[in-house]
């Protein structure tokens, strides 16, 4: 009898370790021994590895079995070790040559009858596998597509532990071909249909400011009536940004593998992915955590797209301000006393929220009967803090369309033709921030603001009288400035001028229904 060695990878967030896995086959007491921090999933996996083995049609060493997971100090969890536990004891026990398992990284979980399980996270592990310099990566095949995103890798796909023992021992495989299933290397997700902004009727202001927001990567917040269609032009926002890069996608295809929401098969997600979670959302639904394995929330399930919030106010307000961070750094970080994960979360946040809670109160004005009180309708709009609104560059007033808009009005402007204009913005930006660490006008820090990116005279004299009107707070300018660019851009200027930073101002601090700006 004697010692082997094979590879595995923990994943904290989504960040992979490699983590060394040896057995060791001796004298002693017929027993199994896991070391090295194993999680309660993990260190059950003991009996179901056994009975996997013995299920497969293999003994199962009648000697003390030591199996230690290094480094030491690196929790270890869920049941994707099970596989690699099972072939480096059949290894030790002469099974398997022992040099096969010593260059190959393997991810699996095992049933009881001896098949493969698919796992969350393959894709951010095997990337893992990619920079530790190893070469060969061993993975349940319902995840060899996602596995085969990765370059310069040879990724072998197995549907049960025979099947890893005829590939390791060199032997033909046992299962049908038609069990395996033919697994493309390089998968896209196919992506959903889009909603076509052509669809909605009038709100020729807020389609307005889906583009800016698009085209210069602001948050946005629609407020007004229920029914004026606040919900139809958020969920066409998602339709108006750029494809992702291949970097973008890959990090995007990331935290979908380890939330566990690509389709079957894997895939590489290039479109802007569209998040919107219930009002009645936790934290860590919106954040990301657990009191397990730490998973991504939806802010990071939106990551290079849109997290849309729906009546907002419905939300409570301690879920909310968690949001202030993540629109701020781009990213969450979520420490626990054993490990501390990271998810990125730049995300476009959008707010939609009516005037009231009956929702009846930009009818007042037109005979309508709001039943709130103006105690009721302050405690609602009071749920969303003055410092998360002061975060969010457009603020709009969305009121019912007309009859005319309605019925007798032409289809507006498509999501492609408003796209290309976007993408045409966007290289403008782009061109324009080449040789910094910003990609988007509104990730432009005030400092370069005042001092690279300078507006017309003429436009400065425009917000200065705002100042000293009180209109505007300093971070407020900050947050106009950026979209003023964003809405020069978009009409091919090379620097605003005092119509660009109107058109900001306006889109900053459009409120008829007296929500705070």
């Amino acid at each position: 009898m004697g010692l082997a060695r094979g590879w595995s990878v923990a994943l904290a967030g989504v960040t992979g370790r490699l983590v060394g896995v040896e057995a060791d086959v001796g004298p002693g007491l017929p027993g199994f021994g896991l070391i090295g921090l194993p999680d309660t999933a993990l260190s059950e996996a003991r009996e179901r590895v056994r009975a996997a083995v013995q299920n497969s049609g293999e003994a199962w060493p009648k000697q003390k079995v030591t199996v230690s997971m290094s480094p030491a100090d690196l929790h270890k969890r869920g049941g994707g070790f099970d596989l690699v536990l099972a072939l480096v004891v059949l290894a030790a026990a002469g099974a398997v040559p022992e040099d096969a398992t010593a260059g190959m990284v393997v991810l699996g979980e095992l049933g009881l009858d001896g098949s493969v399980h698919g796992l969350r996270g393959v894709l951010p592990a095997v990337a893992a596998v990619g920079r530790s310099g190893l070469t060969r990566v061993m993975v349940p095949v319902a995840n060899v597509g996602e596995a085969g995103l990765v370059d310069g890798l040879e990724v072998v796909g197995v549907a049960s532990l025979r099947h890893a023992l005829a590939v390791l021992r060199g032997e033909p495989v046992p299962e049908p071909v038609e069990r395996l299933g033919p697994m493309p290397r390089r998968a896209l997700v196919e992506p959903a249909e889009v909603p076509d902004l052509a669809d909605v009727r009038g709100q020729a202001e807020a389609r307005r400011a889906l583009e800016v927001a698009a085209a210069g990567g602001h948050h946005v917040f629609l407020h007004g009536a229920p029914g004026a269609g606040k919900t139809m032009l958020a969920e066409r926002l998602p339709g108006l940004l750029p494809e992702l890069g291949r970097a973008a996608a890959l990090e995007v295809t990331e935290i979908h593998s380890v939330a566990g929401v690509l389709p079957t098969g894997g895939g590489l997600v290039t479109r802007p992915p569209y998040a919107r979670p219930h009002h009645t959302a936790t934290t860590a639904a919106l954040v990301g955590g657990g009191s397990g394995a730490l998973r991504p929330g939806a802010v990071s399930l939106a990551h290079r797209g849109v997290l849309f919030l729906d009546e907002a106010p419905e939300f409570r307000a301690g879920v909310l301000d968690c949001l202030r961070q993540p629109m701020e750094s781009g990213e969450v970080i979520i420490a626990r006393a054993a490990l501390t994960a990271r998810f990125p979360a730049a995300f476009l946040l959008v707010l939609a929220a009516n005037p009231c809670p009956c929702g009846k109160a930009a009818d007042l004005g037109r005979g309508g009967g709001c039943s709130c009180t103006p105690h009721v309708r302050r405690r609602y709009r009071s749920r969303l803090s003055r410092p998360l609104l002061d975060r969010i560059d457009l603020q709009v007033y969305v009121d019912r369309p007309s009859r005319v808009e309605l019925i007798g009005a032409a289809d507006g402007e498509s999501t492609a033709t408003v796209a290309e204009r976007i993408l045409t913005a966007r290289h403008r930006a782009l061109h324009r921030l080449t040789g910094t660490p910003w990609t988007l006008n509104a990730q432009v820090p005030s400092r370069a603001l005042r001092r690279e990116f300078r507006v017309e005279d003429a436009a400065v004299r425009i917000l200065e009288r705002a100042l000293d009107g009180g209109w505007l707070s300093a971070r407020g300018m900050d947050r106009v400035l950026r979209v003023s660019w964003s809405v020069s851009d978009l009409a091919g200027k090379p620097r605003p001028g005092p119509s660009e930073v109107g058109a900001a101002l306006a889109l900053r601090s459009g409120v008829t229904d007296g929500w705070a700006a």
